[in-house]
């Protein structure tokens, strides 16, 4: 359910602007939003998986306070999130 150790670092790498840099806001959007795109597969096929429902909700609002964060900051590079990551709003 968890993503691996090689995708977190190809996901700072892409978004990050470097491997190091693990504390990007971009990064962090990244990271979360794979976690949340695993944890809705494995709430289609696991129905009455209520802790991992409410696993979900936590980092659906810590990616919203981020991108929030982020569209402060911002404006353009939102923009261009949102767009790669094919999130919506």
């Amino acid at each position: 359910m968890s993503i691996t150790a090689e995708k977190t670092k190809e996901l700072i790498a892409e978004y990050g602007g470097s491997n190091k840099n693990t504390g990007a806001t971009e990064a962090q959007i990244a990271i979360l939003t794979e976690r949340i795109r695993n944890i809705t597969d494995h709430l289609k096929t696991n129905k009455k998986d209520h802790s991992g429902r409410r696993g979900l909700i936590i980092l659906v609002a810590k990616r919203r306070r981020l991108l929030n964060y982020l569209k402060k900051g911002s404006i353009q590079s939102y923009v261009d999130l949102i767009a790669k990551l094919g999130i919506r709003k």
